[in-house]
Order: structure tokens, then C-alpha cells, then sequence
């Protein structure tokens, strides 16, 4: 086995807008299921392939500190929001890794979906050189739909246990189920927006923190 330096680390990245159970809940079995270190939560400035967000920086950064405040293992991350420009994750991931030395696993979560459309990434053939992918399947998802450029990378790449996110810093390409939440951040801010609660769909401290600004349109209590 090689030897490496300490146990995987892992990023989730995401807008957080706001954050809710569903970040949380599969950041936790990850953390679990595959003996991670710490997932670290890196809240997205720019991102470059999706609409900006409704809420600024500040607050979103703030609700997921609440949320991760009692979470061992989750961490907040924010090097993108300290970063000018778009956010782009071969920059995030490169940054990591010079924090972390050439021989710590790095581990990169994504989603079942955002895999399917990773050709589509700027410098996507950079990030197996800087982590682990770790993408996330749910219910009857296990993967495929993949298109020929995809598929063809995929297959030299692909664990086939997760004992190989340990075993080298960075390279592999492992699928991970994990539970499925329904909640949508985007049906949570047009609750908020209308008034209506969401207690029960976010952390108690980020519902309480919600409750009492703006940042979504909710009446001030």
C-alpha cells in the first residue's frame, strides 16, 4: 500500500442558498461511510456555470457556519469568496493542494448529475490530478448516461473499493450512494420570499437566523 499522508480530506462545494439538510445529511454519511478527516463546505463567490445567487456572500457564508457549528467533521471553507473572479474548481483544488502537501487524499464531492456534464467543466482534465472524485448516486441512480469522451476517461479511473481514496492522493473516480432529501434550495427561497416557514428543512440555527433578517425576503420578526 502506498504510503500517504494521514486520512482523506474532502470538499463540497456549492452555493448554499440557503444552505439546508440536504448539504448536510450526505456531507455527514460521507464523512462516515468513507473515514474522512473533515469535509470542508466551500461556499461559491462566482460560479460560472449556473445563475448567481440570490443572497450575497456574507450571509450565506454566515447561515453555513451555523449549520456546521455542532457538525464534528464539517468544516467552512471560504477561499472562494476571499478569491476575485469565477470560481472555478481546478483553482479551488489546486489551492488545497498546495495547503495540504503533494501526499494527503484530496477528495472532491460532486453530484451524479454535475458528473454527467464534467467535459463541460474548465480544465476538468486537470482535477483527477489534484483529488479524488467522490460522486454522489441516489435511489436508482447508478450512473451511466455518460457521454463517449466521458465514459472512455471514466474507465481507467473508476474504484472499485474506497479503500482506494486512501491509498494515493488523488487520481481515482469512486461512486458513493447516500440518502435522498427532497428539498430544493430554490422551493426554499420562494417560501421564505412568500413567508412561509422552513423550520424543520434547515438547522435550527440557520432557521433562526433566517427568521430574523432579509437576506431571503422573509417578513422580519
Amino acid at each position: 500500500m502506498t504510503d500517504t499522508g494521514g486520512s482523506p480530506v474532502a470538499v463540497l462545494g456549492g452555493t448554499f442558498d440557503p444552505v439546508h439538510w440536504g448539504h448536510i445529511r450526505p456531507a455527514v454519511e460521507l464523512l462516515q461511510a468513507l473515514g474522512l478527516s473533515e469535509v470542508r463546505m466551500v461556499p461559491v463567490s462566482v460560479p460560472p456555470h449556473r445563475s448567481q445567487p440570490r443572497a450575497d456572500a456574507a450571509l450565506r457564508c454566515r447561515l453555513l457556519r451555523l449549520a456546521v457549528e455542532d457538525v464534528p467533521g464539517l468544516v467552512v471553507d471560504d477561499r472562494e469568496l476571499r478569491r476575485a473572479g469565477a470560481s472555478y474548481t481546478a483553482d479551488t483544488l489546486a489551492s488545497l493542494r498546495r495547503d495540504l502537501g503533494p501526499r494527503r487524499p484530496l477528495c472532491f464531492i460532486m453530484g451524479s448529475d454535475a458528473f454527467r456534464g464534467l467535459t463541460q467543466w474548465h480544465r476538468w482534465r486537470e482535477l483527477t490530478g489534484l483529488a479524488h472524485l467522490v460522486v454522489t448516486t441516489r435511489g436508482g441512480d447508478a450512473g451511466g448516461g455518460w457521454s463517449d469522451t466521458l465514459a472512455g476517461w471514466l474507465t481507467a479511473r473508476r474504484a472499485v473499493n474506497p479503500a482506494e481514496l486512501r491509498r494515493s492522493p488523488a487520481g481515482r473516480v469512486w461512486f458513493q450512494p447516500v440518502s435522498q432529501l427532497e428539498i430544493s434550495a430554490t422551493a426554499l427561497r420562494r417560501s421564505l420570499a412568500q413567508g412561509y416557514s422552513v423550520r424543520g428543512l434547515v438547522p435550527d440555527r440557520v432557521w433562526t437566523a433566517l427568521s430574523r433578517c432579509r437576506g431571503y425576503g422573509y417578513p422580519q420578526q
